[in-house]
């Protein structure tokens, strides 16, 4: 193991995230009484140009109105690019109206680590004159060919960075890709042509002590499809998948929660690893497989995520 080591900056449980236009009240409300771990309510792509302000507007009121905590709900923004002339006061207004019931900020198409600077230098400024006693994280969607290609640098930009999300559809149309579906496969590609982008994601993640989150699947109306990507994800080390309709929640919590038998597995690789220390070995058997430091570490990321969901009851 490297001497240069970046623990997990911040464990949230977040198999699950809703994407809710800060435009429909109605969708935020009925988004509080769901299943979802996480929710950003979005003030980017869903919300159209004539509506930015009063999505603004909605947002303060159901941070403020709604006990989300209480619901068993992360909560998080998603503000507009930093090349529009939007996202100034999407921060300014929401953090110092709202911000103490804020618990991150999504920044859309991140492509240098000064993108997060840029408005982490805004959130510690207005947490200071509003004399807030929680600091908000940063979470940044990995969604261009200049982000991706500066992803490692991302995200070991120093600060309030938590997670990074991939955003499928705006990637695709940056790296000019022939496909004109969100998430969806081309069945002309031998493969899962995001695989690589997913993977390359994942490990600046999990070098640098990152949360790593997929992003879309556009049709709803497909829960096969939907769960395959959902599978291929998780496979990779990714923990959670965002969900555009409220059909796709159960499905992502189901992909990202471990299954029963994995779970006891888990309990079983520690106990005899245990066993076998107090004996003074290294390496044990379980089922006729050797387990060893690795087995643990493996078994341990298991039950850190099983004690998160049970912790959420």
């Amino acid at each position: 193991m490297s001497y240069t080591l970046h623990p997990l900056k911040k464990q949230r449980l977040q198999r699950s995230e809703l994407a809710v236009p800060g435009s429909n009240p109605a969708m935020i409300d009925k988004a509080a009484d769901s299943d979802v771990d996480y929710i950003f309510l979005d003030l980017e792509d869903a919300v159209a140009p004539p509506d930015k302000v009063q999505a603004r507007a909605n947002i303060i009121q159901a941070l403020n109105d709604i006990d989300w905590k209480a619901k068993g709900k992360t909560m998080s923004i998603r503000i507009n690019g930093l090349d529009t002339h939007y996202m100034y006061r999407d921060v300014v207004e929401i953090v110092e109206q709202a911000g103490q019931h804020l618990d991150t900020i999504l920044v859309p198409k991140v492509g240098v680590p000064a993108d997060l600077y840029t408005v982490e230098t805004m959130i510690s400024q207005i947490e200071t004159a509003m004399g807030f006693t929680h600091r908000i994280g940063l979470e940044a969607l990995i969604e261009t060919a200049l982000g991706m290609a500066n992803v490692e640098a991302i995200a070991a930009a120093p600060g309030r960075l938590e997670a990074l999300h991939f955003g499928v559809a705006d990637y695709a149309a940056s790296n000019r890709a022939r496909t004109v579906v969100i998430g969806g496969l081309n069945p002309d590609y031998p493969g899962d042509q995001w695989h690589f982008a997913l993977s390359r994601m994942t490990v600046a993640c999990r070098a640098y002590g990152l949360r790593a989150i997929d992003g879309p699947f556009g049709d709803f109306s497909d829960p096969d499809g939907y769960v395959l990507s959902a599978k291929r994800a998780a496979t990779l080390g990714i923990e959670g998948k965002w969900a555009i309709h409220p059909s796709q929640i159960a499905l992502a919590n189901d992909v990202f929660s471990p299954p029963e038998a994995e779970v006891t597995r888990a309990r079983r690789i520690i106990e005899e690893l245990r066993k076998a220390e107090a004996q003074g070995k290294g390496a044990a058997s379980l089922d006729g497989k050797m387990i060893d430091a690795a087995s643990e570490r493996m078994a341990n990321n298991v039950l850190t995520v099983t004690d998160a969901i049970a912790a959420k009851g």
